[in-house]
């Protein structure tokens, strides 16, 4: 029997995803739990697995397209008798007259919402059309209608474009989608609103006239495919890239913490040279015994969990007007992708060992850049550290994810003069191994004494550092 492939929740507030690649095509064969398709929801990127073995034998949902949970993206069958083509916007009626001439414009374009490049078919001679969004019947406006009444029918959104049209006063029938099947999109409905304003409605068109076919001039192509564009890539100047999914949420999430929280930095210098020694002297063996690189993270991870038992204040949340006390030390690894950053969460991290902690911090980071984390292994965190350090700076000043009150950021590790005081009061300068942590705190809950407490004990911990580390 074939089994259908759906739209899995990727946790509970979770009402729809991107399907923004096929990892096979129809006519494939594919595993039981075999990687059969990659989305994109505001929690997380994730490979989804096959249900079943047998061939792919249908894609119901083409690449790019946002649909609810349990909608049916697939079909897969255990002999594969009957392969279909892959699913793709619905081409006119042969009877109908040809389309207009297609218009080298962005909303006239399919945009890959992954790649953020444009989808091109080759034409004959050598030319390169840019492919249409799946075409439709015009409509006339329809009559003035309470806002989002356009919504149902035959007119495609999401909630989100629902919401606003709600909120705006907009009929959804008068926006023109430039989605695949000619859904509206987030960006359709707030070019709208910036065009014609809250509660107006698109002139109307002008009515079709009858007329001989009008030949369709593919435009012009450029010398050789352009590249994918890549978030982060160098781009020429000029080219208008749209935001991937997981880069529109972080943009989100980070204005959102900083008209949330009051956000203040603090910066101590730390001297690193004994915990430099220490990881130089065991990081051969640690990895031959435990099979896992040895990195500076944990050491920090543990330096945290014990200024946290000093000052539990910055392991805390907001909660109305009431503060959260967090009985468990839920730490925040944030983790750089080629598509955005991630915060992933190792839980009870107080109840760890040393090893178990570099342990998680490799098997979160490692499973983050292959889209294998799964929803609430990114919630439930109560306490963040960044390394941008590993880039090179001196320091940087972090924003706090929320809700969260604090997380710190590593600096780069630096080789600096210091003035050393021995015993007796003689000073004398050595080279030492020098990192700066910034801590960025919520001013709300957390007074600076308190926040430099909490400094004051992680620095103590990794400068007299007295832990075996397994």
């Amino acid at each position: 029997m074939p089994t259908d492939v759906i739209m899995p929740q990727m946790g509970e507030s979770i009402f729809e995803g991107t399907l923004t690649k096929w990892l096979k095509k129809p006519g494939d064969k594919v595993s039981r739990d075999e990687p059969l398709f990659e989305i994109s929801t505001d929690k997380v990127d994730a490979e989804i697995p096959s249900p079943a073995a047998g061939v792919l034998v249908e894609q119901k949902v083409s690449e790019g397209t946002t649909v609810q949970v349990n909608t049916v993206v697939g079909v897969i069958d255990a002999e594969g008798s009957a392969v279909s083509a892959p699913a793709k916007p619905a081409a006119a009626p042969a009877a109908q007259a040809p389309a207009p001439a297609a218009r080298p414009s962005n909303t006239e374009t399919e945009i890959d919402t992954k790649r953020g490049s444009q989808i091109v078919d080759k034409q004959p001679g050598g030319t390169t059309a840019v492919q249409p969004t799946a075409q439709q019947p015009p409509r006339a406006p329809a009559p003035s209608a309470p806002a989002g009444d356009g919504a149902r029918g035959e007119v495609r959104s999401s909630p989100l474009v629902r919401k606003i049209a709600k909120d705006k006063n907009i009929n959804l029938q008068q926006v023109s989608g430039t989605g695949m099947g000619g859904r509206i999109t987030k960006d359709d409905i707030l070019n709208f609103i910036d065009t014609h304003g809250a509660g107006a409605s698109a002139p109307a068109a002008a009515p079709a006239r009858p007329s001989a076919p009008v030949p369709t001039y593919a435009p012009a192509a450029p010398s050789a495919p352009a590249a994918p564009m890549v978030p982060g890539a160098h781009s020429l100047s000029g080219d208008l890239v749209p935001m991937s999914k997981m880069r529109s949420i972080i943009a989100q999430r980070m204005v959102e913490s900083k008209h949330t929280s009051a956000h203040v930095h603090t910066v101590f210098k730390v001297d690193m040279t004994r915990v430099v020694k220490i990881r130089e002297k065991q990081k051969a063996s640690f990895e031959q015994r435990n099979g896992v690189k040895l990195t500076y993270m944990p050491f920090v991870a543990r330096a945290v969990i014990a200024g946290i038992k000093q000052m539990p204040i910055v392991n805390s949340s907001v909660e109305g007007e009431a503060i959260r006390y967090h009985k468990n030390i839920n730490l925040g690894i944030a983790v750089a992708l080629d598509w955005g950053l991630i915060v992933p969460v190792i839980k009870q991290t107080e109840e760890r060992s040393f090893l178990g902690i570099q342990r998680a911090i490799n098997d979160v980071a490692e499973r983050a850049r292959g889209k294998k984390l799964q929803p609430d292994e990114i919630s439930g965190g109560t306490f963040t550290i960044t390394n941008p350090g590993a880039f090179g700076p001196q320091f940087g000043l972090p924003i706090i994810n929320q809700p969260q009150v604090a997380i710190l950021g590593m600096g780069g590790m630096f080789k600096e003069p210091v003035v050393m005081t021995d015993k007796d009061g003689n000073d004398s300068i050595a080279i030492r191994s020098i990192i700066r942590l910034t801590l960025g705190y919520d001013h709300r809950i957390i007074d600076g004494a308190d926040a430099d407490k909490f400094m004051v004990a992680v620095r103590n911990y990794l400068e007299n550092w007295n832990e075996e580390i397994g």
